[in-house]
């Protein structure tokens, strides 16, 4: 029971603070995770140590075994980071419906693509130069790439232009952003530290990536559509939500078992059920299941940053270079993609495209579990995502003000000391 009672005590203390963390930071108009990662590093074992430390009263319980108290602590942490996780890729893919992509456009897929391929080819090369390995440069390049959709919907929302032409193309690009982000961490998470990697191995890793992918989403969708009608004559209150929780664990488990990540059968699994004819109904019954799971799996990686290594110049240096990298490599690669729409255009799906998020947090945690990334890349990448999601909405809305272009001065005006017109 004493057990029982300190594991609860740890999990109440991270839920209510990435509540009241995520919360504030809405307030202060940011976004929630960036208020749980924070709360995550000041409550963690290496600030004020609050959560993640095995406690007297669970040690005992363990017969005074240290280690054994904190492997089934962190266990606890990890399900619960893991449960949130799945259920955030679930609901991702459950906002990306694949008759979507036929509808984004030839500029969109472009931008999408190049969001894509620059930051990750860019942020490979910097790994290299910097003598990293392979697979710690396929990780933390794979950690550069996605775009946090949701951040940029709310900013674009937010700012009334949801609707222009800037903002479709976005959108649309962060479709393709998904998918073939998915794919990317698909092949990436089958790494190993200490595996020997050549071109022909990483071709046939995403080949199977993409054979899974494509076979679970085309055969899945055409599944759901034929099942419609006999999902609300289950015996259950709330039909689809069950169909939608089994198969998002079942397509986690087979991920698993082909090698990839749960969380890529979580987002297939989502996939699926956007093709459910009453999506909108099955992403409100889900969401306080949503509500409840997901802050923990930013709390938690909060726990894992260990704050004295923002103290060391050279890690600092090289989180600011990663993050100049992630900023300017994908607006690179967005902004080509948008080339001949104006530079304001550009400037603006360029921004659109920069903020990671969640994302590169996923990534970066699953590197670090697996053994191959370590703490120092784990901050740096923390960094890069908390820097590159501040950044975008005030930037977005410089952007989006209407620009007043001034009168020309009148022949023979003469322009005033202060460079402005008279009057001016």
């Amino acid at each position: 029971m004493g057990a029982t009672a300190s594991i609860l005590a740890d999990l109440f203390i991270l839920f209510v603070a990435a509540r009241v963390a995520g919360a504030l930071f809405v307030r202060l108009n940011q976004p929630a995770v960036i208020g749980e990662l924070l709360a995550g590093i000041l409550i963690g074992p290496f600030a004020f140590g609050w959560v993640g430390t095995a406690d007297p009263v669970l040690v005992e319980a363990f017969h005074g075994n240290t280690a054994s108290a904190q492997e089934a602590l962190d266990l606890v942490l990890d399900i619960f980071a893991e449960l949130g996780v799945v259920i955030l890729l679930f609901f991702v893919g459950l906002e990306t419906r694949l008759s979507d992509l036929i509808g984004v456009g030839w500029r969109a897929a472009l931008v999408g693509t190049l969001g894509i391929l620059v930051p990750f080819v860019a942020g490979y090369g910097l790994l290299v130069l910097w003598g990293s390995s392979t697979p710690t440069a396929l990780f933390i390049a794979a950690a550069l790439v996605s775009t946090s959709t949701g951040i940029t919907a709310r900013v674009l929302r937010d700012l009334g232009v949801l609707h222009s032409r800037e903002a479709r193309i976005i959108l649309g690009a962060a479709v393709i952003d998904d998918i073939l982000a998915m794919i990317l961490l698909a092949t990436v998470t089958q790494l190993g530290p200490q595996r020997d990697i050549d071109l022909l191995d990483i071709g046939l890793i995403a080949a199977q990536a993409i054979g899974f992918t494509i076979f679970v989403a085309l055969i899945g969708t055409r599944a759901i559509s034929h099942v419609h009608a006999h999902l609300k004559r289950l015996p259950f209150t709330h039909g689809p939500l069950i169909v939608a929780l089994a198969l998002m664990l079942g397509l986690a488990t087979v991920a698993t078992r082909v090698g990839l990540a749960a969380i890529i059968g979580a987002f297939l699994a989502g996939i699926v059920m956007s093709e459910e004819a009453e999506r909108s109904d099955l992403e409100q019954v889900i969401l306080p299941i949503y509500e409840f799971l997901v802050p923990f799996f930013f709390v938690i990686i909060g726990t894992r940053v260990d704050p004295a290594l923002f103290l060391d110049r050279q890690i600092i240096g090289q989180a600011l270079i990663i993050t100049g990298l992630a900023i300017v490599a994908k607006v690179a690669g967005a902004v080509a993609g948008g080339i001949g729409m104006g530079l304001r255009s550009m400037a603006m799906i360029g921004i659109g495209m920069v903020p990671r998020g969640e994302v590169g947090l996923i990534v970066a945690s699953l590197g670090l579990s697996r053994g191959i990334i370590g703490t120092e890349f784990f901050s740096m990448v923390v960094v890069m995502s908390i820097v590159t999601t501040l950044i975008v909405p005030p930037v977005l809305s410089w952007l989006s003000q209407p620009r007043v272009r001034r009168p020309a001065p009148v022949r023979g005006e003469r322009m005033g000391a202060t460079g402005r017109l008279p009057g001016m």
